[in-house]
């Protein structure tokens, strides 16, 4: 196929397209096994499992007189940072749902934009995608960072819906891939009229890989355009009960296998100049909860579990909170003295710092963030980040916190930067827009 120089005929395309089908099918087949038993072990993709073969759900009803844009976002980073974006598409007169593809965005989306707004993305395949496009009609499809589904974007443009793709960015992981691949994603892509990327690398990237030069734009990163996380009432107590001792408070987000034992090691530092001072930690995903319970146990940790019926009477200083809840990690931020962003100690890429920049808390990562690289770029070019490694993490957390001063200066840099970054919610609409012949918002 070479590198795009030779255009693929229609014919051959429409080849690609059904051995793309044919291979994606067998390998659904191949794996099922796998997806039966995380089914029947964890729970996972059993939620929605109908939606995502085609069924259209009797809650999202018919198109109506509004025009429908439809908007992707994977999880629940995605969908947080789409919410703006939904906001302003509602204002200029759409009718917006809201499609994703993890349970937890699933969860996020129903609660921000109402269920007979959202549903699960559909498999692509025709005979699940079509289904969608019929009952909705939608005049605009916009998708969230990197979804590019061949299928789907044959059959969304084909339907008449004009494609965007927002807050667009390619990894470092992923570039190599794509590239290798360039002849093919060139058509692919096709479809897709206007891409608006995080940074001028992502745009670049975005060139390279097949996209049409002149249809990729600049727009900057929706996420830091995300409102605060809504505190419930139920944190606020939570928040006092860490604070009511005055002793530290240390808050490890979204850790991922391999990193808790590095954070413990740390903490265990920590305890020995401030007895009194507590963690809260908070795996990414739930699957892992009991299996942290567990390394808990086994290192003699005193630990409280967030879901345990009298928590609120607990002890928790010198402890740890294990947050074994979903939904809560982001208003804690708060109530830290220092956090530690996961993912990021182990090679994973790294989670969002943006949550507790919210709260101007001073902001510890690892080395490997490579899927916040123009964020954390933004944030260490201000000196509003430290990063650690799995050796320094336990004196970092001291030096910070003997040095009040310092920890607070670089909080309330994190907060500066996140502010000096907005904006691209108001870009990205512009275009998206004009794109549907609405006009500027």
């Amino acid at each position: 196929m070479g590198s795009g120089s030779f255009p693929l005929r229609s014919s051959t395309m429409a080849g690609v397209y059904f051995l793309y089908s044919v291979i994606l099918g067998l390998l659904l087949t191949l794996t099922l096994p796998w997806w039966l038993m995380q089914m029947l072990r964890l729970g996972k993709y059993r939620a929605g499992l109908m939606e995502r073969l085609g069924r259209v759900p009797a809650r999202l009803g018919a198109a109506g007189e509004l025009p429908v844009a439809w908007i992707h976002a994977v999880s629940v980073g995605e969908v947080l940072a789409v919410v703006p974006m939904v906001e302003a598409m509602r204002g200029q007169g759409f009718r917006v749902v809201v499609s994703t593809t993890t349970h937890t965005g699933q969860k996020l989306a129903r609660g921000k934009f109402g269920e007979g707004e959202v549903f699960y993305f559909p498999l692509d395949f025709g005979v699940c995608i079509r289904p969608y496009l019929r009952a909705l009609k939608p005049k605009l499809v916009v998708l969230a960072e990197t979804e590019f589904w061949p299928n789907f974007l044959r059959l969304a443009a084909k339907s008449g819906a004009r494609l965007a793709v927002v807050n667009a960015r390619i990894s470092d992981r992923s570039f190599p891939r794509y590239l290798r691949f360039r002849g093919l994603l060139t058509k692919v892509l096709a479809p897709v009229e206007l891409f608006l990327a995080q940074s001028e690398r992502d745009a670049e990237r975005l060139r390279a890989v097949g996209a049409a030069a002149d249809r990729v734009e600049v727009a900057g990163n929706l996420k830091f355009d995300a409102a605060p996380p809504v505190e419930s009432a139920a944190v606020t107590k939570l928040g006092e009960q860490l604070w009511s001792s005055g002793a530290p408070v240390l808050v490890a987000g979204s850790t991922v296998e391999g990193e808790e034992e590095y954070v413990l090691q740390a903490f265990r530092m920590v305890l020995r100049e401030y007895p009194s001072a507590s963690l809260v930690l908070a795996p990414r995903h739930k699957e892992r909860f009991e299996e942290v319970a567990r390394e808990l146990k086994a290192k003699r940790f005193r630990f409280v579990r967030r879901s345990a019926e009298d928590m609120a009477a607990q002890d928790l200083r010198g402890a740890v909170l294990l947050l074994d809840t979903l939904g809560e990690l982001a208003s804690i931020y708060r109530y830290s003295n220092i956090a530690f962003v996961g993912g990021s100690l182990v090679p994973r890429g790294g989670h969002n710092i943006l949550e507790p920049a919210f709260f101007a808390r001073a902001i510890l990562t690892g080395p490997f963030t490579e899927n916040f690289r123009d964020i954390l770029n933004c944030f260490e070019n201000n000196r509003a980040v430290v990063r650690c490694t799995t050796k320094d993490l336990g004196i970092t957390f001291l030096l910070l916190l003997r040095e009040g001063q310092e920890r607070e200066a670089l909080g309330a840099r994190a907060q500066q930067v996140l502010a000096q970054q907005r904006g691209a919610t108001a870009r990205s609409v512009a275009r998206i827009l004009e794109l549907a012949g609405r006009g500027s918002a």
